[in-house]
């Protein structure tokens, strides 16, 4: 068959084309430019513009599994939301800290690094307000056992289409800007909930101080155990920070065991005041890297409340022994309670009914936590 690209297209998701003859041949439109881009095994064979008809001969399929609904598994990917920290600072601990809502840091050493919301206030890439950035606070060499990532654990609601562990599993791609101080291979990995299935992978960073643009598509893994449709851990994505050599496996190919990142991986610990920047994090079905999914920020936030939350100006009758509060949103789980000068107990994710010991009116703030 023949297949003409003609018009305009003004839809925000470029549309995906596949297949062809002699190799594998795609196109992707731009709406910013209005052009196509016509490639062959991966190499690009042409740029035009939209409103020129554009023939390419063969078999080829319209693959639009991207185009509608959640395509973007990663909650937060362009680091807008910061309801926790509001732009500050953190120190990395021995225990996960959310950082910008659902993204969260760790280390095996307390204190090798800050993460912060639009750290150093360099200039994003283009299309992006926000960034995280990571700061080494020292020149620290990993050992063996060590650990320093960066994380985002899916929610197997979200991630049960990719039927993971199943003959079916569907392939993916991830795809996000990041700058660096440094330059080389670095590395991170996919895991399973149980946390003995890993799938290491690299990405290189050419220049310094300069962002750059990865995609790693990753076949879907037919083995081993994945959660499903639950509230319980889909998938776990971590960017290694630094990552010691227990850790460290082979890129590009599953393995029956953890593994936070790829064998021979830059460490960002290693350097002082090294500098890592991303944002745009997607995580998408499909072999192919789209554009990014901007949702609303009202879209965005909300789905980042059932995860965390905050409540503010609540006021209690010292005389009550108890009190009933609504959530913004239903949270993943029944959530942990900070705050309010209380002790308290939990009845369910959507309405909290439970002590709340306060001797004084004045208004309290609350936070509740669902995080994994």
């Amino acid at each position: 068959m023949t297949l003409i690209l003609s018009g305009t297209d003004n839809s925000a998701t470029a549309p995906i084309l596949t297949g062809g003859t002699g190799g594998t041949s795609t196109g992707q439109y731009f709406p910013a430019t209005n052009q196509w881009a016509v490639s062959t095994n991966g190499t690009q064979a042409m740029l035009v513009d939209a409103s020129q008809n554009v023939t390419l001969s063969g078999t080829l399929y319209a693959n639009l599994p991207n185009t509608f609904g959640f395509k973007n598994r990663f909650i937060n990917g362009a680091m807008v939301i910061d309801q926790k920290n509001a732009g500050a600072a953190i120190t990395q601990t021995t225990s996960r800290l959310s950082v910008v809502d659902r993204w969260q840091i760790y280390g095996s050493i307390a204190s090798k690094f800050t993460a912060q919301q639009n750290a150093g206030a360099v200039t994003p890439p283009a299309g992006f307000n926000n960034y995280l950035g990571i700061t080494s606070s020292s020149a620290y060499s990993i050992a063996a056992t060590d650990i320093f990532y960066l994380t985002q654990w899916i929610e197997g609601f979200n991630f049960a289409d990719m039927s993971w562990g199943t003959a079916n599993a569907q392939t993916v791609t991830l795809s996000f800007w990041v700058r660096s101080s440094l330059t080389g291979t670095f590395g991170g990995s996919c895991v399973n909930s149980a946390e003995n299935r890993s799938y290491p992978f690299t990405y290189s960073i050419a220049v310094a101080n300069t962002w750059e643009k990865k995609s790693i598509t990753i076949a879907g893994d037919t083995s081993g155990t994945w959660i499903g449709a639950t509230n319980g851990v889909g998938l776990k994505l971590f960017f290694g920070l630094g990552v010691g050599t227990t850790y460290s496996g082979t890129a590009g190919a599953w393995a029956g065991a953890l593994y936070l990142s790829a064998t021979g991986a830059t460490s960002v610990v290693g350097t002082n005041a090294a500098t890592f920047y991303i944002t745009g994090v997607q995580l998408e079905k499909g072999s192919m890297a789209t554009l990014f999914d901007y949702r609303s920020y009202g879209t965005e936030l909300g789905l980042c409340l059932r995860y965390y939350q905050t409540l503010p100006g609540i006021v209690v009758n010292p005389a009550a022994s108890w009190l009933s509060i609504t959530y913004v949103t239903p949270m993943r789980a029944n959530p942990t309670v900070s705050g309010g000068g209380g002790g308290f107990t939990i009845d369910s994710a959507s309405v909290y009914v439970g002590n709340f010991y306060q001797t004084t009116r004045a208004a309290q703030t609350i936070t509740l936590s669902a995080e994994f």
